[in-house]
């Protein structure tokens, strides 16, 4: 099908809109593409969180997989938190055959119930209310022994915040067992260390998740705090970045994975929680030597890939997503493309095709991967930008497709390392690569749109200072708006009045390409523009 216009659209990861100019390394980068483009063309402030995304309420973080949703969807499905939510509160998730199942197995085997995940209030990957819920239904149910696995945040919380979270989660374990239950800590470490790998950057991080979650191989504490504290001061890393280690007695690890015991990973978002679940689910894995393969029972929290169905069994069903804009566009017979970094490709294809992986039609998409340095981000804040730019100018120029997408990762992977001189590199990158992209676009007659999924690096700093003083860092995302901008010589667009969101973006999508909208039936939310 022919459009009447071909559309670029470009998603700057993690960049909000603040005029606070503290810490915000968004406004305080040099960006003369971005100044120039909101000078020259229309920039609104859209909503990228809370309820317009499908979290449970507007104090909720935004983040960059339910953010790509709601794009790619052009609605607001309940996510992640808020389907946890609903399942925990109405008790469904204790009804499921899954939740059964793995009670049944623990008990019949006396074995060990362990629950793996990240320890976190975040509400992004994972509650700690809800492994709380798990824990309490475990002992409610006859089972005698549980072992928890903490993976420390310091991402979607603050960066030294864990030391709380540790404390909370065993004094909640020592309040619960008795003479029948015995429920603590079994080991645990940074986020970014191991086990929450994604898209298959890291496998050896997963590996020594594995070794230390189900092998009990590293350095022993007499428990999590005692961890954590010994950790952080020998180290001065933040919560991400925690060295693992293993609870013992006597030398001996108290939480290792054997046979007839059941494990849990509790985190509900899907993009870290795919590769340990592999490890877990896959009797013919081979991605690394997991040494013994215990004969257990698995499940997530949720179905991670409702495609290929990672992992087998899980506790609360996903969103089902459908009705996408990659499907009406490819029912109309329009080319697209997608681009990111490994670290976000994901985003513009997994995520924003509603959870489902692969090509809708194949004959008609292109996406293209440009693999992550496995460096941290802070020490190359401009990661691939330069190289996705190319691609995506590369296949505008090749006149091939009416709808492109890109994703830029550096304001959220950049800002969530909390070094602030860094993320301000990482917007200069982007920005440098947007004003590349809007050459070509301005060059192909194309219509260029640029927006955000989220915020972050536009709030670097906490309100507070740490006791010599300095600036304390901020690695979350935020609840500001982000900017959604449309770049057009050809047509004069006009926003429509009100309040919009992401979920409003693929109705504007098709508008601007000049093809018909789907019928009411798909409950797409409006387009943004006249």
């Amino acid at each position: 099908m022919a459009v009447d216009n071909k559309v670029v659209l470009v998603v700057m990861d993690g960049v909000g809109i603040s005029d606070k100019e503290y810490g915000n390394a968004v406004l305080n980068a040099r960006t003369p593409n971005l100044d120039f483009l909101a000078d020259k063309y229309m920039m609104r402030p859209i909503k990228a969180h809370g309820t317009e995304v499908g979290l449970p309420s507007d104090s909720d973080m935004g983040n960059s997989e339910v953010g790509h949703n709601a794009m790619g969807a052009g609605q607001i499905y309940s996510q992640g938190a808020q389907l946890v939510n609903e399942s925990v509160d109405s008790g469904r998730i204790f009804e499921s055959e899954t939740w059964k199942d793995l009670v049944e197995q623990v008990k019949e085997n006396d074995g060990t119930f362990h629950f793996l995940g990240l320890l976190s209030d975040g509400g992004v990957h994972s509650h700690i209310d809800h492994l709380k819920a798990l824990v309490k239904e475990a002992k409610a149910e006859g089972v005698n022994k549980v072992r928890v696995h903490v993976l420390f945040d310091g991402r979607d919380t603050p960066p030294t915040s864990g030391g709380g979270f540790i404390e909370d989660i065993e004094n909640f374990l020592s309040e619960q067992s008795d003479d029948n239950f015995d429920a603590r800590v079994a080991s645990g470490g940074g986020r970014m260390v191991i086990t929450m790998d994604r898209y298959e950057a890291n496998w050896p991080m997963v590996e020594l998740g594995w070794k230390t979650h189900v092998l009990g191989e590293g350095r022993q504490f007499a428990s999590g705090t005692e961890a954590y504290k010994t950790l952080t001061e020998e180290t001065g890393c933040i919560d991400q970045d925690v060295p693992p280690f293993v609870v013992a007695e006597n030398g001996e690890p108290i939480g290792t994975v054997e046979d007839g015991d059941s494990v849990v990973f509790y985190n509900f978002r899907g993009d870290r929680a795919i590769e340990i679940s592999r490890a877990f689910d896959e009797e013919d894995f081979s991605e690394f030597d997991r040494v013994k393969y215990p004969k257990i029972k698995y499940a997530g929290m949720l179905e991670y890939d409702t495609e290929v169905h990672i992992p087998s069994h899980y506790l609360v069903s996903p969103p089902n997503i459908s009705n996408t804009l990659s499907e009406h566009l490819c029912g109309l017979g329009v080319k697209a493309y997608a681009v990111a970094e490994g670290q976000k490709f994901g985003h513009v294809t997994y995520f924003w095709n509603g959870n489902k992986s692969g090509y809708i039609n194949e004959a008609l998409e292109l996406y293209e991967e440009v693999k992550s340095d496995n460096v941290p981000f802070q020490t190359t804040p401009w990661m691939k930008s330069a190289e996705v730019a190319t691609k995506l100018i590369e296949a505008i120029e090749s006149d091939k497709f009416d709808f492109l997408r890109c994703n830029f990762a550096n304001g959220d992977m950049v800002g969530h390392t909390g070094v602030y001189e860094s993320t301000i590199i990482g917007m200069e990158a982007v920005d440098l690569a947007i004003g590349r992209i809007y050459r070509a676009c301005e060059k192909a007659g194309y219509t260029l749109m640029i927006t955000a999924d989220h915020g972050n690096a536009e709030v670097m700093f906490a309100d507070k200072k740490d006791k010599d003083g300095n600036p304390v860092a901020k690695t979350s995302h935020t609840t500001n708006p982000v900017p959604f901008y449309i770049c057009d010589d050809k047509h004069e667009w006009k926003f429509k009045e009100g309040e919009f969101g992401l979920s409003n973006l693929a109705a504007t999508v098709c508008d601007v390409l000049g093809v018909a909208k789907p019928d009411a039936s798909w409950n797409w939310n409006e387009s943004m523009v006249d």
